[in-house]
């Protein structure tokens, strides 16, 4: 055999094992779906002055295992107070009033099973 010709053959049986990966996958790689499960979280919230009251609502979506909503009032770092309202898959949503006839910084945290969902605020005096 010709010394010139002997050379790309080799070279060709080198590559020859690199070049044979790289081929067309005919059939596309699909994924099983995914299946999400949200956690319950607070897709509305409200805190509002009727009157002399402070009013609270809130709606509570996602997995839901039956349990209290729990609100802790704050009147700027003081807490004013607590209240919890027990919520399932039928009762979503929860209306809290605190009396509060002086105007304040008010805050109120709403938790679920021991976790934070949510703080609202109405200030109207300036914390």
């Amino acid at each position: 055999m010709r010394p010139f010709l002997l050379r790309p053959l080799l070279l060709a049986g080198l590559l020859a094992p690199t070049l044979s990966a790289c081929r067309y996958a005919y059939l596309p790689l699909i994924p099983k779906p995914v299946e999400v499960t949200l956690p319950a979280r607070v897709t509305s919230a409200t805190l509002v002055r009727e009157g002399a009251d402070l009013v609270l609502r809130a709606r509570v979506e996602g997995r839901l295992e039956p349990g209290y909503l729990n609100v802790t009032w704050f009147d700027g770092a003081r807490e004013l107070g607590q209240d919890s309202v027990y919520l399932d898959a039928a009762q979503r949503d929860a209306t809290f009033r605190l009396p509060a006839p002086n105007p304040g910084a008010y805050r109120a945290l709403l938790s679920f099973g021991g976790t934070v969902l949510r703080q609202v605020e109405l200030y109207e005096v300036q914390p």
